[in-house]
């Protein structure tokens, strides 16, 4: 588990306690896990999905944005 901020400018989309988050990044999808590799990437027009800890997915349609993985934390920016 790792906590997971979706946010635009002027609202916060999600947060909480994730088991993982699939986006779509400039080069392809990516799945973030527990204890990723820091990491800053810049994402494409397409969807996130969001899985809690019991499988529950939650999916937010993007338009672009950036990806920022520090620590056991990921932050989505749009």
């Amino acid at each position: 588990m790792f906590k997971l901020t979706v946010a635009q400018v002027d609202k916060t989309l999600f947060q909480g306690e994730v088991a993982q988050v699939t986006c779509p990044g400039a080069d392809g999808e990516l799945t973030i896990l527990s204890h990723h590799s820091a990491l800053v990437t810049p994402l494409r027009a397409g969807e996130l999905k969001i899985v809690d800890d019991e499988g529950k997915e939650t999916r937010i349609a993007v338009t672009g944005g950036i990806l920022e993985v520090r620590g056991n934390e990921a932050t989505i920016i749009l």
